[in-house]
């Protein structure tokens, strides 16, 4: 009888293949069973001073204090990587470093490696703490962000899409993100007249009437200032001293860069409202923006003439200080911790 025997190269193969097989079974198997990183919030003294020099930084407006206050928030992570906190401030801290670059003499061209570690924290903060939508905003931004540097169209589509969502789940918030992420676009980009219409849909919900485009007016909606719930993020707060103010300042932007002179106008000077106008470091930059605008519209639309001032606010030397500069040392009518979201 004559019996059939698998040739040597055959054994030779299932030889390789069964060990290696059960070597990513395993592997699988020990990655899934890996316990999930939880959060724990910290309350130590090097977390306390990190943060309070984060937001003391941030409140004045010192740019050049970011190492300083980078190296301290890292010492705190390194101490206790599972507090939400502390990664959205590192976040936070290296994505200012970016966004104001304006003001550095010359901007080196590593100032992008800003994207990626900014995004690696929100991720960690977002994973902490998934219930805020704004962390998840805030890291779709950067994941775009890091897209279009690498030109890797399948990644600027997955943040713009997360965007989308974030939008849909903190709209008061995310809305606001959204268009001034894409206020960038170029004026014939069919997203970036999205943009400008989110700007005017948070409008609508923050006042909880649809707010005339042609002719706005705010002065009706001022009572409804509130420091609680999901609306307080359409007011000032000690987070954002001049968020109001910011926020009329950038629309406006978007408005002049769309070529609607007029409106732009009467939105800039919306801001004058806010009870704190005469405390905010860039009501002179309104002021001349309001007299500018005519000339404005070709500026925005064309952002290489080597101007620091009147740029888009989401390229000037004020992009995170122009909602987030105000006195450090005041806290909120209410008593608000500074740590409070």
């Amino acid at each position: 009888m004559k019996h059939h025997y698998p040739d040597t190269p055959a054994l030779l193969a299932w030889s390789m293949i069964i060990p290696a097989a059960l070597a990513i079974g395993c592997a699988s198997m020990a990655i899934a069973s890996a316990p999930e990183k939880t959060a724990t919030p910290s309350t130590s003294a090097a977390t306390r001073a990190a943060s309070a020099a984060f937001w003391d930084a941030f409140h004045r407006g010192e740019y050049e204090d970011i190492p300083r206050v980078m190296n301290g928030l890292a010492s705190a992570y390194l101490e206790n990587p599972g507090d939400p906190e502390t990664a959205l401030h590192l976040a936070h801290i290296h994505l200012w470093r970016l966004a104001e670059r304006a003001r550095l003499a010359e901007v080196p061209p590593t100032i992008t490696d800003e994207i990626v570690v900014a995004r690696k924290y929100f991720s960690e903060a977002a994973h902490l703490a998934p219930d805020d939508a704004r962390i998840q905003g805030w890291l779709a931004s950067t994941v775009m962000a890091e897209g279009n540097v690498h030109r890797d169209e399948r990644l600027t589509r997955r943040g713009y899409f997360d965007l989308m969502a974030a939008k849909d789940a903190w709209p008061e918030f995310n809305l606001f993100t959204a268009g001034y992420v894409l206020s960038q676009l170029p004026i014939t980009a069919g997203r970036f007249k999205d943009a400008v219409d989110y700007q005017w849909e948070t409008l609508d919900r923050c006042a909880g009437e649809k707010i005339d485009r042609s002719n706005p007016e705010y002065a009706q909606v001022m009572s409804k200032e509130t420091t609680t719930g999901r609306d307080r993020v359409c007011w000032n707060s000690w987070i954002a001293p001049h968020n109001f103010e910011g926020y009329f300042l950038n629309m406006g932007d978007m408005l002049v860069k769309q070529g609607n002179v007029e409106t732009a106008r009467r939105i800039y000077g919306l801001a004058k409202l806010s009870r704190t106008y005469g405390e905010w470091p860039y009501r002179s930059v309104l002021e001349e923006r309001i007299a500018q605008a005519p000339e404005n519209v070709a500026l925005f639309r064309d952002e290489h003439r080597g101007e620091r001032t009147r740029v888009m606010m989401i390229h000037s030397t004020f992009a995170c200080t122009g909602c987030h500069q105000g006195r450090s040392a005041e806290l909120s009518a209410n008593g608000a911790d500074p740590r409070a979201r």
